[in-house]
């Protein structure tokens, strides 16, 4: 019994960055729709009623993109109605529309994927590819929370000596200004002293070893297959022209042909095998659970 978070990491990020490439780079409203729905109950499935604030804001970008789309854009021949001279489009409302989902389902996929794939999970996946970018991303992630304590720090002794005064902008200015300064040279110096301890410790001279090793199970290897069947079924059917639509000047119909609806088939079961991997893994926690 495995959660999908327990699976190998590179075979996570193989299956996550098919679901968000397709999504990215094809624009059928069917996909779309698809990856948005995907997205969200895969991040329900994971987090229940949790969350929501991120749901509100991924609601309200939603609105926002799907609205600005006929604002911005006039093109069309099917004229809904007129505001100060502009037409607002049918065409417009439904490309707005279709982005909308596009954006926001990718964005949610990435919140899960960043819930999935931990530091020590990342660091696997880009040391297989190259050590010295991990190195540097590991460096990155830990040189963040550091920067924000520290600007912490400073501020709180900043305020302690008294030289931040309440409702008061140019001094609020001026302080942050000098907590940005400080941090700076701080930041500068860490990273001379991180330097020096890498080189005492002997960094370089041989071959990097991680704190965890992640191996590849039969599990792994079968829902990697699994995964790379079900892009490849996409991709032929995008390569075919399944996915082609327009927007412009009338809205083509959603009319699939054979290849396109096994790539609407094989997209939708592909967006829905980490929901099925977590649900199965539910009902068999409670199930053993009940035989206690």
């Amino acid at each position: 019994m495995r959660n999908f978070s327990d699976y190998d990491p590179f075979a996570v990020s193989v299956w996550f960055f098919a679901v968000t490439g397709m999504a990215m780079f094809c624009n059928y409203p069917v996909l779309m729709l698809i990856s948005l729905a995907g997205g969200i109950l895969f991040f329900l499935v994971r987090n229940g009623t949790k969350h929501a604030k991120s749901h509100l804001f991924f609601f309200m970008l939603f609105a926002v993109l799907a609205i600005a789309n006929p604002i911005v854009s006039h093109n069309g021949m099917t004229v809904l109605f007129v505001v100060n001279d502009s037409p607002v489009t049918l065409e417009a409302v439904l490309y707005g529309l279709n982005s909308a989902a596009m954006i926001v389902g990718v964005l949610y996929w990435f919140r899960s994927y960043t819930q999935l794939m931990t530091s020590d999970k990342l660091l696997s996946v880009t040391g297989r590819l190259s050590p010295k970018i991990s190195l540097l991303l590991s460096m990155a992630l830990r040189c963040v929370p550091m920067l924000r304590r520290q600007a912490d720090r400073t501020a709180d002794a900043q305020k302690a000596m008294g030289l931040f005064k309440d409702d008061n902008i140019i001094d609020d200015i001026h302080g942050n200004i000098r907590v940005f300064s400080a941090v700076t040279t701080w930041a500068l110096e860490n990273g001379i002293t991180s330097a020096d301890s890498m080189a005492a410790r002997g960094f370089g001279t041989g071959r990097r070893t991680q704190m965890r090793k992640y191996k590849l199970r039969r599990s792994d290897i079968i829902f990697m297959a699994v995964t790379i069947g079900l892009l490849g079924v996409c991709v032929a059917a995008a390569a075919h022209g399944s996915f082609e639509f327009g927007f412009y000047p009338l809205t083509d119909r959603i009319c699939p042909d054979t290849a396109g609806k096994f790539g609407i088939a094989a997209y939708a079961l592909l967006v829905s095998v980490p929901t099925i991997i977590e649900t199965e893994a539910a009902l068999k926690w409670r199930y053993l659970k009940s035989k206690i």
